[in-house]
């Protein structure tokens, strides 16, 4: 039996029972058995009128499952309830994705050998998705990986991460409430890593959707069956810039945000903070001033913030990542554990170039600030780091903005927006070490999607 904790007090939830080789057999056998039936595939209007029936129920249950989420996963209700509008929307947006997902001409007649022919592409489903997710968004996540495979035709097995299963499981019961043949889109509770592997790499899968740790991921995807295909979504230390142009008045909520929703558990956090040295004294005033006013504690209160950490073993890491930069010269303002699940927020200064808190993603409630004379220098110590994902630069000149934007390497450049802002539709990758392949809803269709070109010869 897999047991389910409260993230913040690790109070018993639920057990869920797990599954063993056996149980991964028969739901392969299954999904491949509905895929290579190809009269049965669900049709557009099928998929659509499911995807909108689903997204009506979770409605009904908009506070259940926020309510879940701070629950199992530690968020703050307030972030909760924003992530279950947020996946209501992803569903939605996977089924009206299906108006424009669609093949296209292909010119023909351009030579003498093409004349006299008509092709066009149509868009096929790939195949069986296995899906293996992290617990920090553990609704909208599954949204991620679940509802573009539901909107293309793709049988889907999804792994949910092991401290929160629940918000997967309501999902796909969902789906299978709206109508959803099972085989369709079925859960996988593993009783060991091995078979989370095996489910990953079996030749069975066409595609592979992982979101979580760069070393498991970067191991699976290189055990796929050939040809199959994957995307990957890591993590980061996500770089922000503040240039002395910027208006500090406007700036540190965002940066707040950025760097402290969710106690920091986001790939996209904001972990680096690079400040003029001009303005550097009064941004890190207003900085710990707000920071010191963050509410940490339990997350199904309200006016909770910031809340846990996912398991106690993050709390010792970070605390001794952050001891480690001290012990290098950093200086620290605020900190401290608040329990053994719970770190107050903090904020460390100067930290050395070459510690953990400076080169690897931290995954808590902190950040480093440094300073700079140059813009360059600070654009080329933000990207001095085996993680690339999203960054940003806040700044009222123009042509700093966008010098930045040119040359910090990102898959996405936030201008007076904090690195972890994100809308469901747009394209999510991660560069280097963060991640492989493109996420967001469309993009992941269109990943779990091939193309067929047809060519019609005239008589």
């Amino acid at each position: 039996m897999l047991q389910v904790v409260q993230a913040f007090d690790r109070a018993l939830i639920t057990e869920i029972p797990t599954e063993d080789a056996a149980a991964l057999e028969a739901k392969l056998q299954a999904a491949q058995k509905v895929f290579a039936d190809r009269s049965g595939w669900l049709k557009p209007h099928q998929r659509i009128e499911i995807l909108r029936k689903m997204a009506t129920i979770m409605e009904t249950r908009r506070d259940h499952l926020a309510l879940q989420i701070a629950r199992e996963g530690g968020k703050p209700l307030a972030d909760a309830i924003v992530e279950t509008t947020r996946a209501i929307d992803g569903v939605r947006n996977a089924a009206d994705e299906l108006r424009n997902f669609a093949g296209k001409e292909i010119p023909m007649g351009l030579t003498a050998a093409s004349d006299g022919r008509w092709a066009f592409t149509t868009k096929e489903p790939i195949g069986v998705v296995a899906a293996i997710s992290a617990f920090n968004h553990p609704l909208n996540l599954i949204v991620h990986q679940v509802a573009p495979a539901i909107a293309v035709g793709c049988p889907v097995i999804v792994k949910p991460a092991g401290p929160t299963p629940l918000s997967c499981l309501e999902f796909v019961a969902i789906a299978h409430e709206a109508g959803l043949p099972e085989p369709w889109a079925q859960t996988f509770i593993p009783n060991s890593t091995a078979l989370a592997e095996k489910l990953a790499t079996d030749n069975r899968i066409a595609f592979l959707s992982f979101i979580g740790s760069p070393k498991i991921g970067w191991m699976l995807h290189h055990k796929l069956t050939p040809g199959a295909r994957s995307a990957l979504e890591h993590g980061g230390a996500a770089p922000a810039i503040v240039d002395v142009s910027a208006d500090l008045e406007r700036i540190i909520e965002p940066i707040v945000k950025g760097a402290y929703y969710h106690a920091g558990q986001v790939c996209v956090s904001t972990q680096r903070i690079f400040v003029h040295e001009k303005i550097r004294s009064e941004f890190v005033e207003r900085l710990s001033a707000r920071v010191a006013k963050l509410r940490t504690g339990d997350p199904i209160k309200p006016d909770t913030d910031v809340g846990p950490l996912i398991h106690p073993r993050e709390t010792v890491r970070i605390s001794a990542w952050i001891e480690d930069a001290q012990a290098g010269g950093a200086k620290v303002i605020g900190g401290g554990r608040l329990s053994d699940t719970t770190l107050l927020p903090s904020i460390v200064l100067d930290a050395p170039t070459d510690s953990d808190i400076s080169q690897d993603e931290v995954f808590g409630p902190t950040v480093c600030v440094y300073s700079f004379k140059d813009l360059d220098d600070a654009i080329a110590r933000a990207n001095a780091v085996a993680w690339s994902f999203q960054a940003s630069i806040f700044a009222q000149d123009i042509d700093v903005a966008l010098r930045a934007a040119e040359r910090l390497e990102a898959s996405a450049v936030m201008i007076n927006d904090p690195t972890a802002f994100r809308v469901d539709w747009m394209p999510f990758a991660g560069r280097k070490q963060s991640g492989y392949g493109t996420g967001g809803i469309p993009y992941s269709m269109h990943d779990m999607a091939q193309d067929k070109m047809i060519v019609l010869r005239r008589r």
